[in-house]
């Protein structure tokens, strides 16, 4: 799959966080413009390049604040279909589980290429997101999921990046992963293992988790998990 790292506060608990000095200066609510699709519109498209994924030039257009428009303007956009995350969850021995495998855009950055991070995967045509889920879970970890947990859909990178990702937080029994998976015909060599809940969360601190949809899914359970245990286990 193909993220663009990014690294923001590690927020466990809201109301601490807030209690800590970062203290809401107004009651400002999030307003959106009133701007819709009909606002932009397309004026050309250019392949530049298709392998993998697709990398195609847009030429476009767009109302502005003040109401006029811009001139034609030149955005290239990596295209490359739709995709699942899932962090799969112990709740009885308070594991996620995580994976590792050699990542380009480290490579090509000049840092060390082995990544860890969430179980993920593309959406192929007529797979619904939980299909998904539970497909890449048992390819790329031999994970068997269940109860899956929706955290929400977005966007990673829209300035050149079209991907739209789709979470998951899901319950597993950790005991049973570990050993090398992936698909042969994908030439993945994929690692997988079980890390405790709090050594995850400071990995997210010290620099050894560097993928952004790691950071969405620990976070979310973060916010969670203590519903999460009862739920699953009958224990916080």
């Amino acid at each position: 799959m193909v993220f663009l790292t990014v690294v923001f506060p590690v927020i466990l608990n809201r109301d601490s966080f807030f209690s800590e000095g970062v203290a809401m200066t107004s009651k400002h609510n999030l307003t959106l413009s009133s701007f819709d699709q009909g606002d932009s519109k397309t004026l050309a498209v250019n392949r530049v390049y298709h392998g993998f994924a697709t990398v195609n030039a847009y030429e476009v257009a767009h109302k502005k604040f003040d109401g006029t428009w811009t001139p034609p303007l030149k955005r290239e956009l990596f295209e490359s279909g739709d995709a699942v995350v899932v962090l799969p969850y112990d709740p009885i021995r308070d594991e996620v589980v995580l994976v590792e495998q050699f990542r380009i855009s480290a490579h090509a950055r000049g840092i060390k290429p082995w990544l860890a991070e969430c179980i993920a995967g593309r959406v192929d045509e007529g797979e619904t997101p939980e299909q998904v889920a539970i497909r890449e879970a048992h390819e790329e970890a031999g994970c068997v999921i269940s109860d899956l947990q929706y955290i929400g859909a977005m966007f990673l990178s829209p300035g050149i990046i079209a991907e739209y990702a789709t979470f998951y937080v899901a319950r597993t029994d950790a005991a049973k992963v570990s050993g090398v998976h992936g698909l042969d015909s994908e030439d993945e060599d994929i690692r997988a293992f079980a890390v405790d809940y709090t050594d995850a969360q400071q990995a997210l601190t010290d620099g050894r988790l560097l993928v952004s949809p790691a950071f969405i899914c620990l976070q979310w359970l973060a916010l969670h998990r203590d519903r999460l245990r009862e739920q699953w286990t009958g224990a916080a």
